[in-house]
């Protein structure tokens, strides 16, 4: 597989410089560290800065999932909480309840929210399994990608049913057997398991079913290249014939009688089905098969591994039947304890994201000064809008797993905050950072991608 380099940086800029704190006259105002004598040979990287320099002081979350008790206090700044908590919900939010100083104002607008969890989605319950969403009536500022959570128990059924959306799907666990025709009558079926893909394009009609490979069916999660996408709005089989006259079904079928007597009288969505043949074969077409396979064997490729972590790509270049829709491309990424994927931003598109396992923590940039924090832990959802910078910690003990997803074909170039440094005029970085020489040396011309 072609891989291309992700962008990202390790580590703070204010841990590049010397702290040198402004201070208070009599009167309260802020002043200025004083300049110092510049010769007519002073380069500008010599030249006072107009503002106080960053802090250097640490601004770590200030409890873990297992140790310390929450409170919105930060050194000097908040008070205990009086009144009634949600200490469980508060625990998992370290840098919202006491946000590091770093932060402020707002990402977007202050109702946007980067975080969802899947486990305050409402949940469908069916025989047979369950399907949960996220769209932008949960999560406002995902407004490019929505996503679904699934389950099916072994031999459940997603029954046949259409989007007016692509679907691009991450297999969690189990294996799911998946069948498709197209609207040249090429069909498709295949089985598909845990860290696998598949893709349909928009108004193809498909089915999904647990296979029992595993006991307890499959799970996968579901992406849509529209934050505003409802699961519920979907096309399915049994609610359309349910709502054709019964003379127009024997008419279009040719049929007569009670053929179709029996069918639903409203939408199955989700329900116990015969097991499904791992092995078997889609019908013979006279058309032939899909050009593209609509499953891809993500789980077999190589990822390029750091140190620190590891990533592997898909795109419409390696998983070719998603070229048709062209919208969506996704890394799998891996960070170890104590490392980060390093700072960057993608210029022309969002990222959203899901994490698997393992804890993380999100600084988004948002310009203006302009910053929020978020932490993370598996199963929960985040959202970067374009261009906004960002990084993602390892803040657990294990390691970080999560996907990063974008609505686009083709996999997207990122602009590396260390990069960027490294291969702009050393002395423009020096005016603005007042690096020294071997700092700047340090800085590396190629991206890091995970750094620790």
């Amino acid at each position: 597989m072609h891989f291309v380099a992700l962008c990202l940086c390790g580590l703070p800029l204010s841990a590049f410089v010397s702290a040198a704190p402004a201070h208070s006259d009599s009167a309260g105002s802020t002043v200025l560290p004083s300049a110092p004598a510049i010769s007519p040979t002073s380069s500008a990287a010599e030249a006072t800065a107009t503002v106080p320099f960053a802090s250097t002081d640490p601004n770590l979350p200030l409890w873990g999932l297992d140790s310390g008790d929450p409170a919105p206090v930060r050194e000097s700044l908040g008070a205990s909480i009086l009144g009634p908590e949600n200490t469980p919900l508060e625990q998992q939010n370290p840098d919202m309840l006491a946000p590091p100083t770093t932060d402020s104002g707002s990402v977007q607008s202050s109702s946007s929210n980067a975080k969802w969890s899947f486990a305050l989605s409402h949940n469908r319950l069916q025989t047979g399994g369950w399907a949960r969403q996220e769209n932008i009536g949960s999560m406002p500022i995902a407004t490019s990608m929505a996503a679904v959570n699934m389950r099916l128990e072994p031999g459940a059924i997603r029954e046949l049913h259409w989007h007016k959306t692509s679907e691009w799907a991450y297999v969690l666990s189990g294996s799911t057997q998946i069948s498709s025709v197209d609207s040249e009558g090429k069909n498709f079926l295949a089985t598909v398991g845990p860290g696998d893909l598949w893709f349909f394009p928009p108004g193809i009609p498909h089915s999904l079913q647990a296979s029992n490979e595993s006991a307890s069916g499959s799970e996968f999660i579901l992406i849509f290249d529209d934050g505003a996408f409802s699961e519920d709005s979907t096309f399915l089989l049994t609610d359309w014939l349910s709502h054709v006259p019964y003379e127009v079904l024997l008419k279009n079928f040719q049929a007569s009688g009670d053929a179709f007597a029996h069918i639903p009288a409203k939408e199955l969505y989700i329900f116990p089905g015969p097991m499904p043949d791992t092995n078997a074969v889609a019908p013979s077409s006279p058309q032939g098969q899909v050009t593209n396979a609509y499953s891809f064997a993500f789980s077999k490729v190589n990822a390029t591994k750091t140190p620190a972590g590891s990533v592997k790509i898909v795109d419409s270049t390696t998983f070719t039947a998603s070229m048709v829709a062209n919208t969506i491309a996704a890394a799998e990424v891996t960070v170890e304890p104590g490392a980060i994927r390093e700072l960057h931003w993608h210029p022309t598109m969002d990222e959203w994201s899901f994490f698997l396992y393992g804890q993380g923590r999100v600084t988004i940039f948002a310009s203006q000064g302009n910053a929020r924090t978020f932490n993370y832990q598996a199963g929960d959802i985040g959202f970067v809008p374009t261009a906004m910078g960002h990084y993602v910690e390892n803040t657990g003990n294990t390691t970080l797993k999560y996907l990063e997803i974008f609505n686009t074909g083709k996999w997207c170039n990122y602009i590396s905050l260390n990069q960027w440094l490294a291969l702009t005029p050393p002395e423009l970085v020096k005016a603005h950072l007042q690096l020294s020489d071997e700092t700047i040396a340090g800085l590396s011309k190629t991206k890091p991608v995970v750094v620790g």
